[in-house]
């Protein structure tokens, strides 16, 4: 028992540095072939800065009830000066949230950024994707309209699939047997309460990890492509890394890719907002008439999708944890210190063919 106990720790100490001498193998410098797919990190940062500001102008005039939420809502779109850019670049934002989350970890997934010493790093990353989806489901509610409506009593449906306790999960979300006013106050809490906290805390502690172990080395451009930390008693690496600091040199980068990022988010705001805000946004919700057509944000549309493919809905989301599950736990799994995606071939294959498969779903629960 001592033996596993001071595995576990010496396994602890590498990644987070609880002994005081840690502190002396640890690297500030960024590697010396960095690209640009790193700075996606400082991009996710402003993003979720961005949310902040635009969620707290909203709710000046946004009231959590069900008789006044599309109201409220129509009243900041229409009634007050600049609150159609706040709601749309707040609405539209948590889509481009999502989206540079996704680009983030696969960009982390396919340079191996998430071998050893850094397996809290994905784990923590992937956390945060979990956070943001869970922020941007409860968020959807808010505005009380019809699709929002009937897409969270389709959502908290699937939660009464779960054996045993599935009755009282759906009772927990949405604080009665229907969507009604007890769930826009349950979410509304969630939305601006538990859930930005709960990120905020997930962002500090990556920031800590990363800090901790540094930053991944890339795989491209480099003789040898392996994982560069040893598989010894302490997983100590063969030699501390040489590089370059992060200001001046990587910050221009950043820089670059937040611009691009906010440039995005402006073209989208205004050309293209309704690429995210389908026309039946812009309906109050009405429980007595059912929509033809019921759909999720594009992001829960492979999961939607997944759950009509099978016979009952306990095997779809059973496979559905099964794969979260899964890719939470790459890094345990996959221990191999090759990290360049073509000398992977088999793991490279694997990913695409997932990547493929969930956009083939998104693209079928669109259209279906």
């Amino acid at each position: 028992m001592l033996e596993l106990f001071t595995h576990i720790y010496r396994w602890l100490d590498v990644r987070l540095g609880l002994s005081p001498d840690k502190g002396e193998q640890k690297s500030t410098l960024l590697p010396h072939n960095i690209n640009a797919w790193y700075s996606l990190g400082s991009v996710l940062l402003v993003i979720f800065a961005l949310q902040i500001v635009t969620g707290l102008l909203l709710m000046i005039y946004y009231v959590p009830d069900a008789d006044k939420a599309f109201d409220t809502v129509s009243f900041i779109m229409e009634g007050i000066p600049l609150g159609r850019l706040v709601r749309l670049f707040h609405a539209v934002g948590s889509s481009m949230m999502i989206t540079v989350l996704l680009l983030h970890l696969l960009s982390v997934l396919f340079m191996g950024g998430y071998k050893s010493p850094r397996e809290l790093h994905w784990l923590s990353g992937f956390t945060l994707l979990l956070l943001a989806m869970g922020i941007s489901l409860t968020g959807y509610l808010l505005p009380w309209n019809q699709l929002s409506y009937w897409a969270t009593t389709i959502a908290t449906d699937c939660a009464g699939s779960v054996p045993v306790f599935g009755n009282y999960l759906v009772t927990l979300l949405r604080g009665g047997t229907q969507v009604g006013p007890q769930t826009i106050g349950r979410f509304y809490m969630f939305h601006v309460g538990l859930l930005p906290a709960s990120i905020a805390v997930m962002i500090c502690i990556h920031l800590f990890l990363v800090k901790c172990t540094g930053v991944s080395t890339p795989p491209f451009g480099l003789d040898d492509t392996r994982n560069q930390w040893g598989r010894g008693e302490d997983d100590a690496p063969a030699q501390l890394p040489e590089g370059k600091p992060f200001f001046p040199n990587f910050l221009l980068q950043d820089l670059v890719s937040i611009s691009l990022y906010v440039a995005c988010l402006i073209a989208l705001v205004f050309f293209a907002p309704n690429l995210f805000i389908p026309s039946s946004s812009y309906l109050p919700a009405n429980p007595l008439v059912t929509p033809a057509h019921i759909k999720p944000e594009w992001f829960f549309l492979a999961n939607y999708q997944t759950l009509k493919l099978f016979p009952s809905e306990i095997i779809g989301l059973s496979v559905q944890v099964i794969a979260v599950i899964f890719l939470a736990l790459l890094p345990f799994m996959d221990r191999g210190r090759e990290k360049h995606p073509l000398k992977r071939q088999l793991f490279t294959f694997s990913s695409i063919a997932g990547i493929v498969l969930w956009i083939g779903l998104t693209v079928w629960g669109h259209y279906s």
